[in-house]
């Protein structure tokens, strides 16, 4: 088989497992709190990282300097991140949800502008205009005109979620440790931390079997291998635009699971609010990519 089609396989595998995570994260909350879902599915992830890393025998930290950057990344994602988005989760729709939280890419590179002195131009400005109007739609549900939101503090969730996911995207791009070897240190230290505030809170319970199933499943294939697959895809490709542009079929697949799945009906707010966050994203590639010839 030619490497580029063992590329794109490894890519079209992670995204179609990435899809079904929405729908995994609703169903999952129907059983777990989010503070538990985020324990239970850190612990998941954590021990299957750390068996990807004995699979390519590779120590899990050789030093404390390795190690020390997960005390930050760590606290910010996978604990924080997770909290506040599967928060988001618990207050809205799925379809809602993963429509707003897929602006990531739009908030990481006005994020980047102040904290890695980047400069913005016509096309970033339009694709984050773009993108955030498909919020407004998905928020006011079709009624921008009216400015209600039905779920400002779950709105506000998701997309605080963008920003916590941007800061451990620029925070990663300074750490030069081995990428499988990063999130398993980062993700040990958010398991540890994500016990210690739900003992905290709630105190420490057995979750019923469904609610674990749930977790292992998002642990798995939001957190842990599926990471994996996805590295292994940018690895093989000639260019990782071209495994990069795959992304693009993940809310597109994740609203059919969301539909099959989890039985909501998806209301046209949501493809159109989708059709705008992933032009702007479109947008914004196309610029990066412009911008990478000069």
């Amino acid at each position: 088989m030619r490497q580029q089609t063992r590329a794109y396989l490894y890519g079209l595998m992670a995204v179609l497992l990435w899809s079904t995570v929405a729908s995994a994260f609703k169903l999952s909350l129907r059983h777990l709190s989010p503070d538990a879902l985020v324990v239970w599915a850190s612990l998941v992830s954590t021990t299957i990282l750390g068996l990807v890393l004995c699979f390519q025998n590779k120590p899990f930290f050789s030093s404390w300097q390795q190690f020390a950057p997960s005390l930050l990344q760590g606290t910010i994602n996978p604990f924080l991140y997770y909290l506040v988005l599967l928060r988001a989760y618990a207050m809205l729709p799925a379809q809602e949800a993963q429509a707003i939280n897929y602006t990531w890419a739009i908030t990481m590179t006005l994020m980047a502008i102040p904290w890695l002195g980047q400069r913005v131009g016509w096309r970033q400005l339009a694709a984050s205009l773009v993108c955030y109007l498909g919020v407004v739609l998905i928020a006011t549900r079709g009624e921008p005109w009216a400015l209600r939101f039905e779920s400002p503090a779950g709105v506000a969730l998701a997309l605080g979620s963008t920003i916590l996911w941007g800061a451990s995207w620029i925070l990663g791009l300074r750490d030069h440790t081995d990428p499988v070897l990063r999130l398993a240190g980062n993700f040990f230290v958010g398991t540890i931390l994500a016990f210690a505030w739900l003992i905290l809170r709630h105190g420490f319970h057995v979750p019923p079997a469904a609610g674990l199933l749930g977790a292992a499943y998002v642990g798995c294939f939001e957190m842990g291998i599926t990471f994996a697959i996805w590295s292994a895809a940018l690895r093989l490709s000639r260019t990782t635009a071209q495994i990069n542009n795959l992304i693009y079929l993940s809310p597109l697949l994740s609203l059919l699971w969301i539909y099959t799945l989890v039985g909501e009906r998806i209301q046209g707010y949501t493809l159109a609010g989708l059709a705008c966050i992933l032009t702007g994203t479109a947008i914004q590639r196309i610029s990066d990519t412009k911008h990478q010839r000069k």
